[in-house]
């Protein structure tokens, strides 16, 4: 990781997960499951934390609204999209609220959390396929 990189991290209050993301555990993560048992899973996880409220969800979009309304408060944005049959990428956007200029890695270490559990819960297949879904077809 560049002094860019870090310096970037170091004055960060979000993170957002995504395919090409430098650090390989903030990658988009995808599972073996159908969009609608992806969704209903993390639902189920989120309902089982205190402090979380799940504010909406849109099936149809595959988009998850979440606040984190205990401890560090935080805004949650979880993308679910099924690339193909028994292909589901997970991905999260993460805006802690704080009135410091950093979340000092709060955010992101939240993301890694709520991947390692979705990890138990779901089939885990690798993170970023991305590219080897769209060369496959």
């Amino acid at each position: 990781m560049g002094i860019k990189q870090t310096l970037k991290k170091m004055v960060s209050t979000k993170v957002e997960t995504h395919e090409k993301h430098e650090d390989e555990t903030l990658q988009t993560h995808y599972y073996k499951a159908l969009k609608d048992k992806v969704i209903e899973e993390i639902e189920a996880l989120l309902n089982k934390k205190q402090g979380y409220e799940v504010a909406s969800i849109s099936e149809e979009h595959g988009e998850m609204i979440v606040n984190i309304k205990k401890g560090r408060k935080a805004f949650m944005v979880i993308t679910v999209i099924m690339v193909r049959p028994f292909r589901t990428a997970v991905d999260f956007s993460i805006q802690t609220e704080t009135f410091m200029f950093s979340d000092f890695g709060h955010s992101a270490k939240l993301a890694r959390e709520l991947y390692k559990e979705l990890n138990g819960r779901l089939t885990f297949i690798g993170t970023g396929l991305g590219e080897e879904s769209s060369s496959r077809g």
